[in-house]
């Protein structure tokens, strides 16, 4: 009788960490914290990126949008399954989850090509430093980031129309804290769930020539950082695209691998360790890796947070 009802109720049922009401609690209380500290850090680096003159250079204005992307990316899942676990309620309705998933898969699509200009930027600035305001011209950093904010409407209408083309005629339970395409998949009983197989395989092929330009741009760049005479040089640019490097792969290869790996019938902890790996992790470490380790982001923050640098004027231009 209750799988008859969760069949037929019209949107979905979200089986989170625990059926432990103690558990559930725990889980929301952590996620609430991870989910306030990646907003502080993030929204941190956009203010300070935005009112600070001496970091308005190519690669503090994609930081921002990046931080921009970070906390719009987390939004869509943690504050919902904190709210789930709270009222110990999993359900979620049939727009909500749509909503999910197009925001979701535009937000990803617009995370990578983001990070792909960024290492070209990076690729620009070490191997041709003479040329690169030239390169990475103001006017053009500007339409690139209009253009990654629309491509990701492609990713999103894609796969929100092949995924809820599907009938859904099992029992409506994702065993996930958030609409995962791959658990929402398991739920067709036909063959129409080859429509959503074959959106993935193309954005597959993009995301993966997305990498392999980053990584023919790093290839460059520690070509020409290697034969950088000075060592403070050298440690400098490692510093500064390593973090990067691993961000784009640690993002791109989880997330791959979620979508990737088939998927289980019940529950299992380590499938909801790589959701969060990709979902919550990369929003809360970039902060880390761009602010914390980046010197004059450094030096910034604290002018911000203490109040040395910028004016209430400077202050009340950026809120309007």
């Amino acid at each position: 009788m209750i799988m008859a009802n969760i069949t037929s109720m019209s949107g979905f049922l979200l089986i989170g960490f625990s059926h432990i009401r103690g558990l559930q609690i725990l889980h929301a209380l952590v996620f609430l914290v991870v989910y306030l500290l990646t907003l502080s850090g993030n929204l941190i680096i956009i203010i300070t990126t935005t009112v600070d003159q001496h970091l308005q250079a190519p690669m503090y204005y994609f930081l921002k949008h990046l931080s921009l992307l970070d906390v719009c990316f987390i939004s869509v899942t943690v504050p919902q399954s904190i709210d789930n676990s709270l009222m110990n309620d999993g359900y979620i309705s049939y727009s909500q989850c749509v909503l999910q998933v197009f925001i979701f898969t535009y937000l990803a699509w617009s995370e990578v090509t983001l990070l792909t200009v960024m290492s070209y930027d990076r690729y620009a600035a070490i191997c041709f430093p003479l040329h690169y305001e030239i390169i990475m011209d103001p006017s053009k950093c500007q339409w690139a980031v209009i253009a990654i904010w629309l491509s990701g409407s492609i990713s999103g209408i894609l796969f929100t129309s092949a995924t809820f083309s599907i009938t859904f005629c099992k029992a409506k339970i994702i065993h996930q804290f958030f609409c995962d395409i791959p658990q929402l998949l398991k739920l067709s009983c036909s063959n129409d769930y080859l429509r959503v197989i074959g959106v993935s395989v193309f954005m597959s092929v993009v995301i993966f020539i997305c990498f392999i330009c980053i990584v023919i741009s790093y290839i460059h760049i520690f070509s020409t950082v290697l034969r950088m005479p000075s060592e403070e040089g050298r440690s400098k640019a490692f510093s500064t695209c390593l973090p990067h490097l691993f961000v784009v792969s640690f993002f791109i290869s989880m997330g791959a691998f979620a979508f990737l790996k088939p998927t289980s019938d019940s529950a299992s902890t380590f499938d909801l360790m790589i959701s969060i790996f990709y979902t919550v992790l990369p929003p809360t470490l970039n902060p880390i890796i761009y602010g914390v380790r980046n010197e004059a982001m450094r030096e910034a923050c604290r002018k911000l947070l203490l109040g040395g640098q910028f004016t209430k004027e400077k202050l009340y231009l950026f809120c309007s």
